[in-house]
């Protein structure tokens, strides 16, 4: 089973509140009291993430969208949201663009079950986590997760108060995993996975969603032998040389292993160890692109830090090595250059992919054949989507979120709508043009049937002689005031039909 996930981690600043290495174990005994919170008497303040913050801290620069920005961005993602399924399967580069530009907050926690394809395993399975929920489960594995819920996060509001309602949901999400999954049970570094997820979810939505990352995303990186990390670490460091041939030698100099250094960045998403507007940003992408987005993170890391002569000055040796990738400059971690940084390092799902053959063959020679048999590897939400059946119902959203009509959203419909009436108008016309004409060929039919009996009457009257019909008869054989009477009436009917037709259309 994997370690703490907070063990001997320094805080590199004070916007990395939440994680257990702010806390002395004193300290962490004292969170969630009534009368003090770790010198938070009688007021609490929070960041804008519902972390607890002392009026004196400073944390991360913060750039602030626009609202009309974020009004825009809200609008378009609702927009998607309530087509999925479409814009899955033919605007998937549009919703990986906006997945780097960042999620909208009041949307993030959706987006993230559409992306990760956990809404749709479980609306496949809609009572199950009822029915997990209401199992006592293994006592061993309840221990454990007992002992680790005050652990997370314990500066945020919802998991600040022992036995409160972030730490019940916590308990019931990590207990319902070890039943779905007795044969892998529980890792400690699923319980900040889970506790970001319950940040942004309702419990039973947050479950599935873990269920999508441990099968999906990381499969195996929490069985018992964790080879799948181990494997992924050689996977990283051979990555390393390619994006910095310096931090390169210096770990191979040094024999510093991957495993000391990148387990908790892996197994925890980053959770544990970047400023949390950076954390958010990364898991945008994350759910989006699946793992590269992790090893992308740890390549500018190791980059940045241990990635150029004049840096490692101050580290010759591994102890000052890993002392030193414990307390990774904050100016590295801040949102506005890692992303612009991830989106830069060119490594792809295909390298990733043809490392990781590489490495497993040369685990086979070393160790023989896996352990643990963990399903494939999903790169990002195409791929989820793709290995999805066909049959599945397609994803219904209803917006909690009502757009005033003068948003990018209620414009294009109104356009829309428009181009609708404009259409229907258009084919009315046309259907009145058709009928118009049927009309005038019927009119012209029933006058040359009219003069053809009158030459005939002509013919059988008139004796011989050459009898031309085109001219006009000397002498009309009705009389002019019948057949005056007579074309008025003909006039009549004809006009009543075309009205009657016109309004029966109509």
């Amino acid at each position: 089973m994997a370690r703490s996930p907070g063990e001997g981690n320094a805080s590199p600043s004070a916007s990395l509140r939440g994680t257990r290495e702010t806390l002395s174990d004193s300290e962490l005994e004292s969170v969630g009291s009534d009368s003090e919170i770790n010198g938070y008497v009688a007021e609490r303040r929070t960041d804008r993430y519902g972390f607890l913050v002392k009026p004196e801290s400073q944390g991360e620069p913060q750039d602030d969208l626009p609202v009309e920005v974020l009004r825009q961005r809200e609008a378009k993602w609702l927009d998607m949201l309530s087509n999925w399924d479409k814009w899955m399967a033919k605007k998937h580069k549009k919703i990986k663009l906006r997945c780097q530009k960042g999620i909208p907050p009041s949307l993030r926690g959706r987006a993230w079950q559409y992306l990760s394809g956990s809404k749709v395993k479980m609306n496949q399975s809609p009572n199950k986590f009822i029915e997990l929920d209401s199992m006592t489960g293994d006592p061993k594995w309840l221990d454990v997760i007992e002992r680790d819920l005050h652990r997370q996060f314990p500066f945020h509001e919802m998991f600040v108060a022992r036995g409160g309602h972030g730490q019940q949901d916590l308990f019931r999400v990590l207990k319902a995993y070890t039943l779905y999954r007795p044969e892998e049970g529980y890792c400690q570094a699923q319980a900040p996975i889970a506790a970001v997820l319950l940040m942004h979810m309702p419990a039973e939505q947050a479950f599935w969603c873990l269920v999508q990352i441990c099968d999906k995303y990381l499969p195996g990186y929490y069985s018992e032998k964790l080879e799948a990390i181990q494997l992924d670490g050689r996977i990283l460091f051979s990555l390393l040389r390619k994006v910095s041939p310096v931090a390169y030698k210096h770990l191979s100099k040094y024999k510093i292993d991957p495993i000391l250094y990148m387990t908790e960045w892996f197994m925890c998403a980053f959770s544990r160890t970047l400023p949390w507007s950076s954390v958010l940003r990364v898991w945008d992408m994350f759910f989006c692109e699946g793992v590269k987005i992790i090893f992308r993170v740890a390549l500018v890391l190791l980059k940045y830090t241990i990635g150029s002569s004049e840096k490692l000055k101050t580290c010759q040796g591994q102890y000052e090595t890993m002392e030193k990738l414990k307390a990774i400059e904050p100016q590295y971690m801040y949102e506005g250059f890692l992303i612009a940084e991830i989106l830069d390092i060119p490594i792809t799902e295909r390298d990733i992919e043809r490392e990781h053959l590489i490495q497993l063959k040369k685990w086979k020679e070393e160790f023989g054949e896996l352990q643990y048999k963990c399903p494939s590897r999903m790169h990002g939400s195409k791929a989820i989507s793709d290995s999805e059946t066909a049959s599945h119902k397609l994803l219904t959203h209803s917006p909690s979120i009502i757009l005033p009509p003068d948003t990018a959203t209620g414009r294009k419909n109104k356009k829309h709508e428009e181009k609708e009436q404009e259409k229907q108008k258009a084919k009315e016309t046309k259907e009145k043009e058709k009928q118009e004409k049927e009309r005038k060929k019927l009119e012209k039919k029933k006058k040359g049937k009219g003069d053809q009996s009158n030459g005939a009457v002509k013919e059988e009257n008139g004796g011989g002689g050459t009898i031309d019909h085109r001219q006009e008869p000397e002498q009309s054989l009705i009389p002019k005031q019948s057949l005056n009477a007579a074309i008025k009436m003909h006039q009549s009917n004809e006009s009543l039909c075309s009205k009657e037709s016109e309004d029966t259309y109509l």
